[in-house]
């Protein structure tokens, strides 16, 4: 009787552990998710190709770029269908430093993927080459390769392919990289449909834990929403207002900064004043000095051309032809270079450091930043302005933090728009005018 119900309570007892491990026993392996296959990069991007097609079309067709139908959303939408490439998915890119780069795109279809490769053959030489005992394509001439399988396509262009392939291929579901999974999670720009992500170890050495960029675009103008955070609190912060060097209309290049400073002068270990200090020791440029002199206000100005009066000697002959040394003055056109910044009470003893070292030359009554145009300088009470024209630029007051670079003709706004404890948001505009008629811009 005993041994009966020994019987029946094992029994119940496997019956019980069969039931309750069945759904692990028997489950099937899930295969790995796009996100999962990703090698991580120093550069991330997340793309909603057709979303951004769409976003970007008025811009094409307001500026009557050539081929604006191939980039538009229709189009795309038919290709990537005859082709079975799923574009209304998100597809992840990936890049780094050295120059390598890749992509994962969603395939809907994989029997119409060779079609495309075919079409593909008849503009560029296409071999076919093995990794890791699978068959790939190689473009010879730009030594991309691709892959494809049910669910997915890989292109992928640098010297690190085995590597790169086995990432993708090999790996299991749930096998995110540090990276990616890091970039999936972050909430900044989250709804936005081409996002790029980087925790490169170069912003890490100067203190920013990642930073992200979101695209945005009308009909006149490409723009980039950019977010950094700092993996310690900022020793700066935003002034509400300073003085500020006008821009007129030829402009080719602007900075306006208004900082709080007084607590990155107590930290030198601070990632901002390293850098600071690192790009001054470039031209032996004194940092600690100037931070310690400095308020926080800085205007820049350069662009067009000015008029100014330069003396020079000349050897004439009298008329018992006696050589003379005669002063002159002639016309000279000089860049237009104007400069100003905010000092406290060491201004003057921070002059003259500048003139020990070199770095500023005086000349009668005008001076030079080492390559400079000879320059006028006029303090006006807490600040320095140096300047090329004969007339002292005229200001205003603000507090924005902005500045503008041109790039072959075309001026790149830039502009820091708030800080906070860790974190820094900005943005870059850009007017594709010019960019997109004269299809180049590099």
């Amino acid at each position: 009787m005993f041994k009966k119900i020994t019987l029946i309570i094992v029994l119940a007892v496997a019956l019980a552990a069969f039931l309750v491990l069945r759904p692990y026993i028997f489950r099937k392996n899930d295969p790995p998710r796009l996100e999962d296959r990703i090698p991580d990069a120093d550069f991330l991007c997340r793309a909603y190709i057709l979303d951004v097609a769409r976003e970007t079309s008025s811009m094409l067709h307001y500026h009557k770029v050539d081929f604006r139908d191939f980039f538009s959303y229709e189009f795309l939408l038919g290709q990537s269908k005859m082709y079975g490439l799923n574009l209304q998915q998100a597809s992840y890119l990936f890049a780094n430093e050295e120059g390598d780069w890749g992509a994962l795109v969603q395939v809907s279809d994989s029997s119409k993927i060779y079609q495309g490769i075919d079409r593909l053959k008849k503009f560029a030489f296409i071999s076919d080459t093995i990794v890791s005992d699978k068959k790939l394509y190689k473009i010879e001439q730009e030594q991309i390769y691709l892959y494809y399988d049910r669910s997915y396509m890989l292109v992928y262009k640098g010297n690190d392919i085995t590597k790169v392939f086995n990432r993708v291929v090999n790996c299991k579901r749930g096998d995110i990289s540090p990276g990616w999974k890091a970039f999936l999670k972050e909430r900044k720009f989250r709804d936005e449909k081409l996002v790029l992500y980087s925790n490169w170890e170069k912003l890490k050495i100067n203190g920013v834990e990642n930073a992200l960029f979101a695209h945005d675009s009308d009909s006149t103008s490409f723009s980039l929403k950019a977010y950094a955070r700092n993996n310690k609190p900022l020793n700066i912060s935003m002034k509400s207002d300073g003085e500020n060097l006008i821009s007129g209309e030829f402009t080719s290049k602007m900075l306006n900064v208004h900082l709080d400073i007084s607590k990155l002068r107590k930290h030198p270990e601070d990632p901002i004043y390293k850098w600071l200090k690192k790009l001054g020791n470039r031209i032996s440029f004194p940092t600690e000095d100037f931070l310690n002199t400095w308020e926080g206000d800085l205007s820049f100005r350069q662009g067009g051309y000015q008029l100014i009066k330069e003396s020079y000697i000349e050897s004439e002959l009298d008329e018992n032809f006696n050589v003379t040394e005669v002063r002159k003055e002639k016309e000279v056109k000089v860049p237009g270079f104007s400069l100003l910044f905010s000092v406290n009470e060491n201004g003057p003893r921070f002059i003259n450091r500048l003139l020990t070292k070199g770095i500023l030359t005086q000349d009668e009554n005008k001076y030079r930043f080492l390559f400079s145009p000879p320059l006028y300088m006029k303090k006006i009470k807490g600040y320095y302005i140096f300047h090329s024209g004969e007339y002292t630029p005229r200001r205003e007051t603000h507090g924005k933090n902005n500045g503008i670079w041109t790039q072959r003709g075309t001026k790149i706004e830039f502009s820091l728009d708030s800080l906070s404890r860790n974190e820094v948001f900005g943005s870059i505009y850009i007017p594709v005018k010019k960019l997109l008629t004269k299809n180049r811009f590099f």
